[in-house]
């Protein structure tokens, strides 16, 4: 049996030393609930201890690379502002996922193939190369639900732009078009929507046929400065989005989402 045939909402595919990792919730967008962050934490184990994989290319099943947490599923949260064990904004798990992204040795291309929202934007940026679709967005809403930008944005927004413009696109929610993120580097590419996975796929094949060690750990040098930011503002980050998950600002936000309404905040 395939090392990767327990994955619910990840897809893996392995050829020609490439594993092909789709995000596989079509049907909710790719939304993130709480199956799929765990399984968000273990593949990078797997794909690391795989002999047969090289490099990797992640992206989306469907229209959407994926909107991120799962908001539906938070406004249907029993008890409202009661927190199941084990949740997303658990620092240990995401501080588990970020980490165990970065220390993969092997390269990860991102083919972001629709919109990215929160953990996934989060994830497709720290990935090594990222292709996006001109049509696509991406940006990091969770204060649009009432939450701090906890779960890695706030480390690698302001690598990649610079702190004013990752403060401005962090507090305002700001979802940009892909065609402006690789105007101001937050992407390294914008192209057509059918030249996406194609673009993407060549350049993860290049780095999986290429110097094997030599690209991993250049990878790891250059990640080096990564952790160091990861390690800085994560804890700081991920503790206070857990306080903003009981404020009445968050439990306003999803009951609005859910009625399809604009929330009306009170700082509570």
């Amino acid at each position: 049996m395939s090392r990767y045939a327990e994955y619910q909402y990840l897809k893996v595919e392995v050829q020609d030393k490439l594993a092909t990792v789709t995000l596989n919730r079509p049907e909710a967008r790719n939304a993130i609930n709480q199956r799929f962050i765990h399984e968000l934490r273990e593949i990078w184990v797997d794909l690391a201890d795989d002999h047969d994989v090289n490099a990797v290319l992640l992206t989306g099943a469907g229209k959407y690379f994926s909107v991120g947490g799962d908001v539906k599923a938070m406004s249907e949260r029993p008890g409202g502002d009661v927190l199941e064990e084990g949740e997303v904004h658990d620092p240990m798990v995401m501080r588990r996922i970020v980490n165990r992204l970065l220390e993969l040795d092997k390269p990860i291309v991102c083919a972001i193939n629709g919109d990215a929202a929160g953990l996934a934007a989060t994830i497709a940026l720290l990935c090594d190369v990222t292709v996006a679709a001109e049509t696509a967005r991406i940006g990091d809403p969770h204060v649009k639900v009432g939450l701090v930008a906890g779960d890695g944005g706030a480390a690698i927004w302001p690598l990649l732009v610079g702190i004013s413009r990752a403060k401005e696109f962090l507090m305002r929610g700001t979802m940009l078009n892909c065609k402006e993120a690789e105007r101001i580097g937050l992407l390294n590419y914008a192209v057509p929507q059918d030249e996406v996975v194609p673009k993407a796929h060549a350049i993860a094949l290049e780095l999986a046929q290429g110097a094997t060690w030599a690209i991993r750990w250049t990878k790891l040098s250059i990640n080096k400065a990564l952790k160091e930011r990861v390690n800085l503002v994560l804890e700081t980050s991920m503790a206070l989005e857990a306080v903003t998950f009981t404020t009445d600002d968050h439990a306003e936000a999803t009951k609005a989402f859910a009625g399809k309404r604009k929330p009306r905040f009170t700082g509570r």
